[in-house]
């Protein structure tokens, strides 16, 4: 049986009381900084490509005016152009922005000797409000400018991203996990963990695919890097932009492994189905393949493989087979919901274009992810799991039902009570020519530890009355013989009659 340690230490020591002023001083601070560093961060990185390119116009307003734009690309809010929309953006610039929000949101709350999950409401509030006014804001003055985007999907937007991102900050140190998971029992968080590593495991795949496709194309990569420009600037701009967009393309390879492939315009790409044509001249999408393999459904062995190990790993959980494939069940909802996140983050609207829209089917792929991990994990952890009687303890809350039909009685088995244990769970069968008696031994040389002491001691009475009155014969005949020797009479009692 499973069993987890809910115990939670928190090692920092909490500062003294901060008054209303100071407090409120601590979250405006926070919030305002991670604005501010975030887009910071994106302006410089603006600044770098800008100045190290050969045409290009470099000013600080004109950089930080651009920044504005990819501020919010960062929050993952579509953009609108003239040609349309851009609503497959980067999740390198999203994941670093959640992380320095996260770690601003964790930061903050130790200072301000926060351990509760009701007292982070304030530290979320303040991160959240402060995105979302500057998103909203930026989204009301660029207007019906080149770049523009609805306010109100700006508010909530920046607000939504930021808002994940410091809950997920504070989440450990204020108690979060424990109010969450201890609701759970230990099947289900066994099931729990073993989804997300499922999902780790087909993203690696996905990854490792990727890399594949790169290394095998690595002569056309480089023909895309140096048709791109001449300059440095230019061979930066364009890594970046392949950088930006690599967690987007392991999101692509993800989805591949598993069966439902992904398209971009007229192109479709999967392991059962090929539909070729023109893509965009960026050296990433060199990685995707450009005619159909007859070995391409190889790949799907991937998640059966996974599948496997998901049940492998939860094939201890319990003794009770129904249990084991609750929690295999519990893993693969688990990864088919963070494979639908995953694959509604990773497409979107490319301006209207031919190559838009870029796609990876979230449902279709969530469907694929759960049951790769349901069909084999099940099977593995209903073969492979052990299967133990159990047996009903006197006081126990409850008794469980074994989970197969018990076998008829072999009356040339005994059994040896081996060892008592607290749960009774086991009992060891010794066959009759390994239980060895002595039968040399009498029943005499046995000690009945039911005898009564009564019947013992009665015994011994009546053995000590004969042995008396053999004494007492004796001793008569020894007094008769005395007496003739002297010539005397046999002596007479009180009554007349001979004493002996």
């Amino acid at each position: 049986m499973l069993q987890r340690d809910v115990t939670r230490e928190v090692n920092t020591v909490r500062p003294p009381e901060f008054s209303r002023s100071e407090r409120m001083r601590v979250l405006v601070a926070a919030a305002v900084g991670s604005v501010v560093v975030g887009y910071a961060a994106v302006a410089a990185v603006l600044a770098l490509v800008s100045a190290t390119a050969t045409y290009a116009d470099f000013s600080t307003s004109g950089v930080l005016s651009a920044a504005a734009p990819a501020w919010l690309a960062a929050h993952h809010v579509p953009l609108r152009f003239d040609s349309g929309q851009l609503g497959v953006l980067p999740l390198l610039p999203t994941a670093l922005l959640m992380l320095l929000v996260g770690r601003t949101a964790a930061g903050t709350a130790d200072r301000l000797g926060l351990y509760e999950p009701l007292q982070v409401r304030g530290v979320v509030l303040s991160i959240a409000a402060s995105h979302a006014i500057v998103g909203g804001a930026i989204a009301l003055v660029m207007g019906d400018g080149v770049v523009r985007t609805t306010p109100a999907v700006a508010f909530f937007g920046c607000a939504a991203v930021s808002g994940l991102a410091a809950t997920i900050g504070v989440a450990r140190r204020c108690g979060l996990y424990e109010v969450v998971f201890d609701k759970l029992d230990p099947v289900a968080l066994h099931g729990l963990r073993a989804g997300f590593m499922a999902l780790f495991a087909l993203v690696s795949i996905g990854s490792l695919a990727v890399a594949a496709g790169l290394a095998a194309s690595w002569p056309r990569t480089s023909e895309l890097f140096a048709g791109a420009g001449p300059s440095f600037g230019v061979g930066l701009g364009v890594f970046l932009l392949c950088l930006g967009y690599l967690p987007n393309a392991i999101i692509a390879g993800f989805s591949y492994v598993v069966g439902a492939g992904f398209s971009m315009g007229g192109v479709e790409v999967s392991p059962l189905r090929f539909v070729g044509g023109q893509v965009p001249p960026v050296p990433l999408l060199a990685a995707m393949p450009e005619n159909e393999f007859l070995w391409s459904p190889a790949v799907l062995a991937g998640g059966a493989v996974i599948g496997v190990l998901v049940g492998w790993t939860c094939r201890k959980v319990s003794d009770r087979p129904t249990s084991r494939v609750r929690a295999v069940l519990v893993a693969a909802i688990t990864a088919g919901v963070g494979s639908l996140v995953l694959a509604a983050t990773a497409g979107g609207r490319l301006a209207g274009g031919a190559f838009d829209p870029v796609t990876v089917p979230a449902g279709l792929l969530a469907l694929l992810v759960a049951l790769w991990v349901l069909v084999p994990g099940a099977l593995v952890a209903w073969l492979a799991g052990s299967r133990r009687k159990v047996v009903a303890v006197d006081g126990a809350a409850e008794f469980v039902e074994p989970d197969y039909d018990e076998e008829t009685a072999d009356p040339d088995v005994v059994f040896e009570d081996d060892e008592l244990t607290d749960q009774f769970e086991q009992l060891e069968v010794v066959d009759s020519d390994e239980f060895e008696v002595d039968e040399d031994l009498d029943t005499d040389d046995y000690y009945d530890e039911d005898d009564e002491p009564e019947d013992v001691e009665g015994e011994e009475e009546d053995d000590a009355e004969p042995e008396a009155e053999e004494d007492l014969g004796e001793e008569e005949d020894l007094d008769s013989e005395f007496d003739e020797m002297l010539g005397m009479e046999p002596e007479e009692d009180l009554d007349g009659k001979p004493g002996r």
